[in-house]
């Protein structure tokens, strides 16, 4: 099973700072071993996305990005020898939104041209790779495009999580239609660099936390000693962030997400949850 990671921060030249404070909660690589491992982030309205290698030790804190960024998608799985790293590592992404997919649609070997077909041709098009998480990703969009919402900056985090439910529940009734008798494991997290939204479907778990303020940070050389006329103590305090992840050491500090919900971060880092499948 593959290792999803996001978070959405209220200061994203404190997103390092987030990331460091997650080191010795979460696993970043699980068994078989990941070769495909990415990471993407915004930077000036623009997403970057990072391949890494998987011979070196990931840590929280080296998934930061060079630059600032309001939020961050890191995914790590193992795709089959000969399948393109280039175009089929996670996470994905399309304008400003950035996708990562845990678990597997059944039944998509049987499905995959039915799902082509049923996309607009822009986004059929965008399909390099072979993986059932790629077309999710499309047919993700394809929900957004029907409601003339894919680059609308007012789009709301419910709005968006009630599509990505929509996406999820469109794909369990066509792998069920195809024959496939095992709930697919469809863990989605997607954002547009202003809200994040997820779906948990299937046995695999999915967790999220809420970072409040702190006045400790590593990276920064914070102490609760260190003097408030210290700019960076002030924006230590007044940091939050919430954070998704597929696999935490301890469940303390975390809600384990109900199978079949979902879950919609605002821009203001509220969080709601949604019925889901």
């Amino acid at each position: 099973m593959s290792v999803v990671l996001a978070v959405l921060t209220s200061d994203p030249n404190l997103l390092k700072c987030e990331l460091a404070r997650l080191e010795g909660q979460l696993t970043l690589q699980v068994e078989p071993r990941a070769n495909a491992v990415g990471v993407g982030a915004y930077a000036d309205g623009e997403v970057l996305l990072r391949r890494l290698s998987s011979d070196v030790g990931l840590t929280a804190a080296s998934l930061a990005p060079p630059n600032e960024s309001g939020a961050l998608v890191f995914h790590a799985g193992r795709l089959p020898v000969g399948m393109s790293l280039e175009d089929s590592t996670q996470p994905f992404r399309s304008r400003a939104w950035l996708f990562a997919h845990q678990g597997a649609l059944h039944g998509f070997d049987r499905l995959r041209a039915s799902l082509l077909e049923e996309l607009p041709e822009f986004l059929r098009w965008q399909v390099k790779g072979p993986t059932d998480s790629e077309v999710a990703f499309a047919h993700f969009l394809k929900h957004l495009r029907g409601e003339g919402r894919m680059e609308d900056p007012r789009l709301d985090a419910e709005e968006a999580g009630r599509l990505l439910v929509d996406t999820a529940r469109e794909l369990e009734r066509a792998s069920a239609q195809a024959g496939a008798v095992r709930t697919s494991t469809l863990n989605f997290v997607a954002t547009n660099g202003r809200i994040l939204v997820a779906t948990r479907s299937g046995e695999a778990p999915l967790y999220y936390t809420r970072l409040e303020g702190t006045d400790r940070c590593e990276v920064c050389g914070i102490t609760p000693e260190t003097p408030e006329t210290q700019p960076a103590v002030m924006a230590h305090r007044r940091q939050r962030a919430v954070v998704v992840a597929s696999h935490v050491k301890r469940t303390q500090g975390w809600v384990e997400l109900t199978q079949g919900t979902a879950l919609a971060v605002s821009e203001d880092l509220q969080v709601r949850h949604l019925p889901g499948l």
